[in-house]
């Protein structure tokens, strides 16, 4: 048993893990290098200029800014910070696939059946848990924009985790209308205590640009995490025959 969940956990994982590292460099690695130009001041949103100035102003900063960024997979120090990225989230991914064989596990304990359709729901929930309950109180932080205390927001992500995964088991293999109860309670009670936040808003990066980096995030992730879900259900069922 131990061995089927390592191998099924970690090749899934990883595996999606590089799934999910290239849709990072397609989709989301250039908003974060911009990110990055406003923060260190390199780009300036409306640095002082109104109207139509304003517009070409940050219109041809960020043109300038992508065009540089076309060349930067050439420079040695961008090479290795591409292969940190590849390395860590294939190893951030196994840990999750580990998670998910291990949930698979207790589930069959209890008389569940793991098919990789239920695997790739499960992959959902994961998605659910650890990325876009969270993400509906502190939603992926762009560089250049500003959050609260780390340490604050660590405990509530965690504390949203952690309920996140109980109510959606709940609401899953719970029998019963208190169990459904429950459920709900469980998944409202992180987001009624409410994520921490600053008292205003503030920050050098656009918030048009850290919108649609949040919502490439979050669309990598679900992509990721689906195919998470699928990958290790197809080892756990091919291990288990």
């Amino acid at each position: 048993m131990l061995q089927r969940m390592l191998a099924g956990g970690l090749i899934a994982g990883f595996a999606a893990g590089l799934l999910g590292v290239l849709l990072h460099f397609a989709f989301v690695q250039q908003k974060i290098l911009l990110g990055e130009e406003y923060e260190t001041g390199a780009v300036v949103h409306f640095a002082g200029a109104s109207g139509a100035e304003a517009h070409d102003a940050s219109h041809e900063a960020s043109h300038d800014t992508a065009h540089e960024h076309e060349h930067e997979g050439s420079q040695p120090g961008d090479a290795a910070r591409n292969a940190l990225t590849v390395l860590f989230t294939g190893l951030i991914y196994a840990g999750y696939g580990l998670v998910l064989v291990a949930g698979f596990a207790l589930a069959e304990h209890f008389g569940q059946k793991i098919t990789p359709p239920v695997a790739l729901l499960w992959g959902i929930a994961g998605f659910v848990t650890f990325q876009l309950a969270p993400a509906m109180g502190l939603a992926p932080e762009l560089p250049g924009t500003i959050a609260a205390d780390l340490g604050l927001r660590q405990v509530w992500w965690l504390a949203t985790v952690l309920a996140t995964a109980a109510g959606l088991a709940l609401l899953a293999y719970g029998r019963g209308v208190w169990a459904w109860v429950a459920a709900g309670a469980l998944l409202a009670a992180p987001h009624g205590v409410g994520a921490p936040h600053l008292d205003e808003f503030f920050g050098s990066a656009p918030p048009e640009l850290a919108a649609e980096f949040a919502a490439r995030v979050l669309g990598v992730g679900l992509a990721t995490w689906a195919a998470l879900g699928w990958l290790a259900g197809r080892f756990w069922t091919r291990e288990a025959g």
